[in-house]
């Protein structure tokens, strides 16, 4: 539906302003920031997606991912029985066995998600997308992320666009499928909101602000227009769509910030891990930390932590 976004205009100045008092809302204290940090890891993409990953430190990152906060300070907070784990486990589809057969032999059924697609450029054939697709899938990725060509975008090519987009949602099968728009590099806020409602005509589960290797990845002006798209796509189809900031995205604060924009925007509906994740491979520590800090009154010295 073209004429959904042919007369898109965007006011910049206006998004900008709201992004700037997001900014100074004031966080959550005691127990309730505790909750909100919770929810925060039950949403996170837990990820790596380093050229140097091998099937050890997958199998790391998957043990966190079961086992986010330390078992005796969710017992602190009466939450050790409420089965808190992160939202997924991302990783490359190389990596994506590795993270199937470990998530496997520990007994629990967390996702794994795969980024796809010729990410994080997708400067590759759309052959060999789809045939990535295909390989993530049948290694028994869930969830895959894929990236989009910018220069579809860039050039106002809207309906080369869907096309690919429609072809990689039929690449995934029963995967769930996660569409990267790389905010950074679409040149302006109107053209995301295009790309946005592109992506989910042509069949998308979440739209995903960045890779998290653009010089600028999720920021706050970004999400507020991807999710009035999400709203509005709503109000038109009846149809809800998961949203996912990710990339530099480090601190709890942040965590927290991005857990109350959805909320304002979007509803409280939105705030499970079946419509919102949050991309990182960091915030996790930072969240534990805050924790730890919160039932204990001291910071976590480095090794009483476990690394993601």
């Amino acid at each position: 539906e073209l004429g959904w976004i042919s007369k898109v205009y965007v006011n910049r100045p206006a998004v900008v302003r709201h992004a700037e008092q997001i900014k100074k809302w004031k966080t959550v204290k005691g127990n309730w920031q505790a909750a909100w940090l919770l929810k925060a890891v039950t949403c996170i993409d837990l990820t790596t997606l380093s050229g140097d990953d091998t099937p050890s430190n997958v199998q790391r990152l998957c043990f966190k991912a079961k086992h986010p906060i330390r078992e005796d300070l969710l017992k602190a907070l009466d939450m050790h029985d409420k089965g808190i784990t992160v939202g997924a486990v991302c990783v490359y589809p190389a990596r994506v066995s590795d993270a199937v057969n470990t998530l496997k032999a520990a007994g629990c059924n967390i996702p794994v998600a795969s980024v796809a697609a010729g990410f994080p450029s997708g400067q590759t054939p759309l052959e060999t997308k789809l045939t990535e697709i295909r390989l993530a899938v049948e290694y028994g990725a869930q969830e895959i992320d894929i990236v989009i060509s910018r220069s579809l975008v860039l050039t106002g090519q809207w309906e080369g666009l869907y096309e690919e987009i429609r072809l990689c949602r039929a690449a995934c099968g029963e995967a769930h499928m996660k569409t990267i728009l790389a905010t950074g590099e679409l040149g302006s806020l109107a053209n995301v909101y295009k790309a946005s409602m592109i992506a989910m005509m042509a069949g998308s589960d979440f739209i995903k602000t960045s890779t998290g290797k653009e010089v600028e990845n999720a920021t706050f002006p970004v999400g507020i227009v991807m999710m009035r798209a999400i709203k509005e796509y709503y109000w038109q189809t009846g149809y809800k769509v998961g949203f996912k900031p990710a990339g530099g995205i480090r601190t709890a604060k942040e965590a927290i910030t991005w857990l109350m924009l959805v909320k304002e925007e979007l509803g409280v509906e939105w705030l499970t891990p079946e419509l919102f994740r949050l991309g990182a491979s960091s915030l996790l520590g930072d969240i534990e930390q805050q924790i730890f800090y919160h039932v204990t009154g001291s910071f976590a010295l480095q090794h009483e932590l476990a690394m993601a």
